[in-house]
């Protein structure tokens, strides 16, 4: 980000010495105080209560910054700058202020307030990477900062600025499996598979060039012409893209809290998962309204990726407005069927999970090596992890 001048290298991806120096050096600090009151109070201390010791004692190893929080936040840090490029792009053609007057009005047709909700997302990311590497150079740690790999080119339509970017929103293949995830008993850490809900191969999500967004095309529901049905396509296609990342948070922000030592990292992690929740239940909701009437039966005509009526065939697996997660085992069989963020587990939900699943996506497509070797070595460590009680 901006307000970061460091540059993050392979070497520093992993859980380096200089990180575990810097908490040492935390530590050293922690223990010269604590040692000082300790000469200052002695008297007063040894009067207290045995649980009153016991807590304050308790209270300062739950305080304690370890090297796996730092690993943590350091991949937190990294997804979210990944996020804040990938909502950006979406924010400068449709945002509230966006430049692509066709594509927002494409995006208005899942819902009037799309431009809007974009806008924010936008701004929530943004202010997530920003105070995640303010906190880790608070506690004398290394800050995440991703622009040597910002060399992806940008969407050439009116509104894109021509800049470097980390991701590829031109041809996505996105994982659709998450809405028919959720409105399913069943949980993908018991080993459940879901079907896609709409198969999107090699698909755009933004306009490419203003040929896609010609000056004055209008957006009617349904689309008339086999241009409006392109735009309309890629509008949907960006309606369920949302849905996916903000899925993928919600799972990586639940799974990687377990992992933490520090309660303040804990509140941290905890504060900013709740919002990747909530930004997940808004898209959604959005989503379903590209596969039911009066949109359904989108066809773009050059990649042929097809929004169907998934309200067709009246089952409640795909039915559009069933947004909220349907009660599915949890934590062990035998127990009753709960709603919950799934998945959650390291294979499924951990941070090595999220890079993957990315990339799979097409997000990444045309990085370099580099780039790869980098954030999966920052996902390995965060992984790594493990709550220090």
């Amino acid at each position: 980000m901006s307000d970061d001048t460091s540059r993050i290298t392979q070497s520093e991806a992993q859980p380096p010495a200089p990180i575990e120096d810097d908490v040492h050096a935390n530590w050293q600090r922690v223990v010269g105080r604590r040692s000082f009151l300790k000469g200052v109070g002695l008297v007063g201390a040894a009067a207290l209560p045995g649980s009153a010791l016991f807590t304050s004692e308790a209270l300062a190893r739950s305080s304690r910054i370890t090297a796996g929080d730092i690993a943590i936040l350091r991949f937190l840090a990294a997804a979210e700058e990944i996020e804040t490029d990938l909502w950006t792009q979406y924010n400068e053609l449709g945002g509230v202020n966006g430049g692509n007057p066709g594509y927002m009005a494409a995006l208005g047709n899942l819902d009037g307030d799309m431009p809007q909700y974009i806008a924010d997302n936008t701004d929530d990311e943004v202010s997530h990477v920003r105070f995640l590497n303010a906190y880790l150079r608070s506690q004398g740690a290394r800050s995440v900062n991703l622009d040597a790999f910002r060399t992806l080119p940008s969407s050439k339509a009116t509104g894109a600025k021509q800049i470097g970017r980390l991701t590829n929103l031109r041809a996505l293949d996105v994982d659709t499996s998450w809405y028919t995830r959720y409105r399913s008993t069943r949980n993908p850490d018991f080993g459940a598979k879901f079907p896609q809900a709409v198969t999107i191969r090699n698909q755009p999500a933004i306009p490419l060039t203003d040929a896609d967004t010609p000056p004055n095309l209008q957006a009617p529901v349904p689309p008339v012409s086999p241009q409006q049905s392109r735009l309309q396509a890629i509008a949907n296609t960006a309606g369920f893209h949302f849905g996916f990342i903000e899925q993928g948070g919600a799972s990586l922000y639940s799974n990687l809290a377990l992992k933490v030592s520090s309660l303040e990292v804990l509140r941290i992690v905890v504060s900013i998962g709740g919002v990747e929740v909530n930004h997940f239940s808004v898209w959604h909701d959005k989503a379903g309204n590209a596969v039911a009437q009066p949109l359904a039966g989108v066809v773009d005509p050059e990649t042929h990726v097809t929004f169907p009526d998934l309200n067709a065939s009246g089952g409640e697996a795909t039915q559009t407005n069933l947004i909220f997660p349907e009660p599915a085992a949890f934590l062990r069989r035998g127990l009753p069927d709960v709603s919950v963020i799934r998945p959650t587990s390291d294979h499924n939900a951990g941070a090595v999970a999220a890079v993957k699943s990315l990339t799979a996506d097409g997000l990444f497509k045309g990085q370099s090596s580099r780039f790869f070797s980098t954030i999966m070595q920052l996902a390995r460590a965060a992984d790594a992890a493990h709550r220090h009680l």
